[in-house]
């Protein structure tokens, strides 16, 4: 490493740190490691509705196709870890309960590029990608040293644990690569065994189909109704594989006062979610990752949570109000939880 390039892949990191990442390492832009292993999870049709994952298959196995030319990858970390409210909430997974972190992380992403063109002295062309741009943003993450793929497919990095945001800038800067993190999950199975759906087809494997966060937010028609009873109440994704983890139990609190809970989205009871108009919807959830699943789907989930809740007037007095809503999907779901609880009182 000469003393130009040790210089620039420290200032590099140095920004990165300056800008708020929590964590920063620079690898190789080179076809992801588990390429081979990601075609396999298409070919079984763990991908489920992902339609999109296929038809950007070759761009995920080379980097240069969203960036051509590029050699470095810097992958950042940002945590996303609080102890808000009760711990034993679920409907709402940890990461969205505040801003939408696409738009806290891209700026500051974009930023970083232009960092590195500024020190290369206008040389270098950078790429700023979030987890909507198409690469394998976990397997050059791990390739650049920020942590290591755990047997729940998350990224686990020692002092964050998994609850964080990966960013990656990729460029055609040349940049030396840090150290790897190597596989540290031993022989844990603590995540695959807390799957409530068991999900995971083995370490390292998820079948998406039925994954709760799979079914919350990608999934756009009816959950399957063998698996909504093991939903429970979660609504908007799920935190069970990464609570059991234990190296979570090293994260430490996130600074980012972006990612602080809006909308009790910590408390609030499933009734009072459930309860909110389309415009209560659209106005609470403004800024919020929740909104790309729309008013619909996020209904739909809720009569799921409020099927398998404890029966109580309330809960079926509030779906009987959505029993006859415009929207089949919801009336469908809807009809499925009274069902549940009229076996309940019968």
């Amino acid at each position: 490493m000469t003393l130009l390039r040790l210089a620039l892949h420290e200032a590099v990191k140095e920004r990165a740190l300056e800008l708020g990442f929590d964590r920063v390492a620079i690898g190789p832009a080179k076809p992801p490691e588990h390429g081979a292993a990601f075609e396999r999870w298409l070919e079984g049709g763990y991908a489920g509705t992902m339609g999109y994952l296929a038809r950007g298959r070759a761009d995920r196995l080379d980097p240069a196709r969203l960036l051509p030319g590029c050699r470095s990858v810097v992958a950042v970390a940002l945590s996303y870890a609080r102890e808000d409210g009760d711990p034993s909430w679920a409907p709402v997974a940890r990461y969205a309960r505040g801003r939408d972190y696409h738009d806290v992380m891209r700026p500051r992403l974009e930023a970083l590029g232009g960092f590195i063109l500024d020190a290369t002295g206008g040389d270098a062309r950078c790429r700023a990608a979030v987890d909507t741009s198409a690469v394998l943003e976990r397997d050059l993450a791990a390739r650049a040293g920020l942590g290591w793929i755990g047997k729940n497919t998350n990224l686990l990095t020692p002092s964050l644990g998994s609850w964080f945001f990966i960013g990656l800038v990729l460029t055609t800067a040349e940049l030396d690569a840090d150290a790897r993190v190597p596989d540290r999950c031993g022989t844990c199975t603590a995540c695959l065994d807390a799957c409530p759906t068991r999900a995971f087809v083995g370490p390292y494997v998820l079948d998406a189909r039925r994954c709760i966060s799979y079914l919350t937010i990608e999934h756009q028609s009816a959950i399957p109704e063998e698996l909504r009873p093991l939903i429970g109440n979660r609504v908007y994704g799920c935190d069970d594989c990464q609570l059991v983890c234990p190296w979570n139990s090293f994260a430490v609190v996130s600074k980012e006062k972006d990612f602080e809970v809006r909308n009790g989205l910590d408390q609030a009871s499933l009734v009072e979610l459930f309860s909110w108009t389309e415009a209560e919807f659209g106005e609470r959830l403004r800024g919020s990752a929740i909104r790309r699943i729309g008013y619909e789907r996020w209904l739909r989930n809720l009569a799921v949570g409020l099927g398998n809740a404890p029966t109580s007037p309330e809960i079926i007095s509030v779906l009987n109000s959505k029993r006859n809503h415009p929207s089949s999907l919801v009336r469908e779901h809807v009809r499925w939880a009274l069902k549940r609880h009229e076996r309940v009182a019968a």
